[in-house]
C-alpha cells in the first residue's frame, strides 16, 4: 500500500501580533516597534498598530531625524528669548537712570546699554492649498479620487486585494460637509473608510475608519459606484482606468 508523503515548504510561518492570523504565502508582514521589541504585523491590520502607538520599524530612523531636528529648534529659540530678556532689562536699566537724572539724582557711573539683539525671523507658515470646490457631485468624487490615486493608501488597497481579491468602493458627497468626499473601500472581512476635504486638498487623505465586518457600515456606505484596478487606484464605475 502506497505511503502518503507529507508536503512540505521551507516557508516559516508568520503569525500577525495584532489578529493573530498566520500570513498566507506570499503575504508579507510589516514590522512595527512596540515596547522595545518587534511585532509582525500582516497589511489588514497595520492601521490598528498604529492606532496603538505602534511604530514601522521602516520608519524609526526618520522619527529619530525629527526629534534631533526638533530640539535644534528649540535650543535656537531659548537663545532668541535670552537675548530679548537682557535686552529689555538694559532698556529698563536706561529708562530709571533717565528718570533719576530728571529728578537731580546722578550715577556714580553712565549705565551700559546692552547691545540690541537682531530678532529671529519667524518660520514660514505652512501654505494651505486650497482649491475651488466643484458644486456637482461628479466633479466632486472624481476629483477626490484623483486625490487619493495620488496617495499612498493605494498601496494599502492593492495589498489587501492581492490577498482577498478586487474590493467593493463606495464614493459619496456629504450633505453636511459639501467640501468633503468619503471613499469607503470594502471585502468581507476588512473596510476602510476614507475621507478627502477638497477645499483643502494639500492636506491630503485621510483615514477616517476601519474594521473588519461589513455589518459595522451603513447601507448607504454599501452603496457601490466605484471599483479598484490592479494597483489599487479608484475609479468610478464605468470611467476608464
Amino acid at each position: 500500500m502506497a505511503r502518503t508523503r507529507d508536503i512540505r515548504t521551507n516557508q516559516e510561518d508568520t503569525s500577525c501580533d495584532v489578529c493573530g492570523r498566520t500570513l498566507l504565502r506570499g503575504e508579507q508582514a510589516e514590522s512595527f516597534l512596540a515596547g522595545g521589541s518587534r511585532r509582525q504585523v500582516c497589511e489588514l491590520c497595520t492601521g490598528r498598530a498604529q492606532h496603538e502607538g505602534w511604530i514601522r520599524e521602516s520608519g524609526a530612523d526618520e522619527l529619530a531625524l525629527r526629534g534631533a531636528r526638533h530640539e535644534g529648534r528649540t535650543r535656537f529659540v531659548d537663545r532668541i528669548r535670552a537675548r530679548r530678556e537682557r535686552a529689555r532689562e538694559a532698556a529698563e536699566a536706561d529708562v530709571d537712570a533717565q528718570e533719576a537724572a530728571e529728578a537731580g539724582l546722578h550715577f556714580d557711573t553712565p549705565p551700559v546699554r546692552a547691545p540690541e539683539a537682531p530678532l529671529a525671523p519667524e518660520p514660514p507658515r505652512r501654505p494651505r492649498h486650497v482649491r475651488a470646490v466643484p458644486t456637482n457631485a461628479d466633479l466632486k468624487m472624481e476629483r477626490a479620487l484623483d486625490v487619493f490615486n495620488g496617495s499612498e493608501h493605494v498601496r494599502t488597497v492593492g495589498g489587501v486585494a492581492r490577498t482577498l481579491g478586487a474590493p467593493a468602493v463606495c464614493v459619496r458627497t456629504l450633505a453636511d460637509r459639501p467640501s468633503v468626499v468619503a471613499i469607503t473601500v470594502m471585502w468581507e472581512l476588512s473596510w476602510y473608510r476614507y475621507e478627502v476635504d477638497l477645499s483643502d486638498e494639500g492636506s491630503g487623505v485621510r483615514l477616517d475608519g476601519q474594521g473588519a465586518e461589513l455589518g459595522e457600515l451603513s447601507a448607504v456606505e454599501q452603496d457601490v459606484n466605484a471599483q479598484a484596478d490592479d494597483r489599487g487606484g479608484l475609479h468610478l464605475a464605468g470611467a476608464s482606468s
